[in-house]
């Protein structure tokens, strides 16, 4: 066998490992997933009527309300789901997991790896159920076939930028408390966009920041895929541009971090 036949056995023996390992303790991924489930009930049932005032120059309903949420809901789903990654790496690296790996005769780029497209396969098994929430409660997108597919490619390469930073920050953290922590700027960055609100809504001095952050970008992007109202050049350059960087940037640092040698 050649050296990329090995590799890729590794990479699968790898993904093997940390899906059985979801399989068998589910309850980490089931907690991160159960907050953007309780915020879309929240702010549908609760406060939808009176957020749904800031839609479309206060003539929107509730149903209106469910349209605009669900896409914000899906990617604020993809930075929940990346903390699990986060403690998830750095559990195997406090539990000396890591360590028995890099004296093993494996690829060493394969341990990130099975970590990384199994945390890619478990956000979107989670942004299935939360779709499927949002389909139960109202949410009815127009999309055509090929939409979907963008759609798809779209949360699978958000998911891939944001586990890969994950992969990172659990690499640095003394211990997965530390993980949980240090993971928090990427889970609030969605309350930061236009996921709840529109931007023209926000006051002027926040305004640049929550149009040109990397969720912004990319949460218009899905609901112009989603609800068939196009969306725009400019949406699409920066959520093009924003995750391809940061996936690029997180694979390097978590890869760097990985490759130094553990301090005697």
């Amino acid at each position: 066998m050649s050296t990329a036949g090995y590799a890729f056995r590794d990479n699968l023996t790898m993904l093997r490992r940390n899906l059985l390992h979801a399989r068998r303790y589910p309850s980490l991924t089931l907690n991160l997933l159960l907050t953007p489930v309780i915020l879309l009930l929240l702010f549908v049932y609760v406060f939808g009527d009176v957020m749904s005032a800031g839609i479309n120059g206060g003539h929107a309903d509730r149903a209106d309300y469910v349209a605009y949420l669900v896409p914000g809901i899906l990617f604020l789903t993809v930075a929940m789901t990346s903390l699990g990654t986060a403690v998830s790496v750095c559990t195997d690296m406090t539990e000396g997991i890591m360590a028995r790996f890099r004296t093993m005769a494996i690829s060493r780029a394969s341990v990130l790896i099975g970590h990384v497209v199994g945390s890619v396969i478990k956000t979107l098994t989670a942004l299935l159920i939360v779709l499927g929430i949002g389909l139960a409660i109202g949410f009815r997108p127009d999309a055509t076939p090929v939409e979907w597919i963008a759609a798809v490619g779209l949360m699978a390469l958000v998911s891939l930028g944001l586990t890969w930073m994950a992969v990172g920050m659990g690499l640095v953290s003394p211990n997965p408390e530390g993980a949980s922590n240090i993971g928090t700027p990427l889970v609030m960055l969605p309350f930061l966009s236009s996921a709840f609100v529109p931007v023209d809504a926000m006051p002027s001095w926040f305004r640049w920041f929550a149009e040109y952050q990397p969720f912004s970008p990319a949460i218009e992007t899905l609901r112009g895929l989603l609800l068939g109202s196009g969306i725009g050049t400019k949406n699409a350059v920066l959520t093009l541009a924003w995750w391809a960087v940061l996936s690029v940037l997180g694979y390097l640092w978590s890869k760097g971090q990985f490759n130094r040698e553990p301090k005697r």
